[in-house]
């Protein structure tokens, strides 16, 4: 990335800032020089649950799937996490969202969770389609990493259970903080 400084109108101040960091208010969003940058929140830092919510009526089935920062520090969890539902080396379906969702700044120490809301076409109803996986854990990633997790499906009570879907994804809510 390329470093530019950008001077801001009150008091002249010079700021470093990098690549998409933002200047707003005489603030910044990066790193400076005196002031380390908040790293990306990594897959294995987080403690991950994915967990069904049931249907509204007839429509789709929902689930949760919700990230704890467990790591001694602060990340920013910048972007749509990697969830995948496999059965075995066939069938799969992927967590696919639209746009580009805020980042969410979580805290360490287990302080904050990210939360994001899924929608799927369960088995067995109306425009399912034979594009269905059954499964009782999901691959997840954070943004932006490689590393995956392997996470169970659990009811409301915690329980194991067993998702039942249907399609070529899963739709993703954007992220927020819980």
């Amino acid at each position: 990335m390329r470093a530019t400084t950008t001077r801001l109108t009150s008091g002249g101040l010079a700021v470093l800032t990098a690549g998409l960091t933002l200047t707003a208010c005489g603030t910044t969003t990066g790193s400076t020089a005196s002031e380390p940058a908040v790293p990306s929140c990594r897959t294995a830092s987080l403690t991950w649950t994915l967990t069904l919510l049931g249907r509204d009526g007839g429509g789709p089935a929902r689930a949760r799937l919700k990230a704890v920062n467990k790591g001694p520090g602060p990340c920013v969890f910048d972007g749509f996490p990697g969830l995948e539902i496999h059965n075995g080396k066939a069938d799969s379906i992927e967590g696919s969202g639209h746009g580009r969702p805020a980042a969410v700044s979580l805290p360490g120490n287990g302080k904050a969770a990210v939360t994001v809301d899924l929608r799927y076409t369960p088995a067995g109803t109306s425009g399912a389609g034979d594009w269905c996986v059954r499964q009782n854990e999901a691959v997840v990633r954070a943004p932006h990493d490689t590393n995956p997790a392997v996470v169970p499906v659990t009811d409301g009570h915690g329980r194991t259970t067993v998702i039942d879907a249907c399609g070529q994804t899963l739709s993703l809510a954007a992220p927020h903080r819980s």
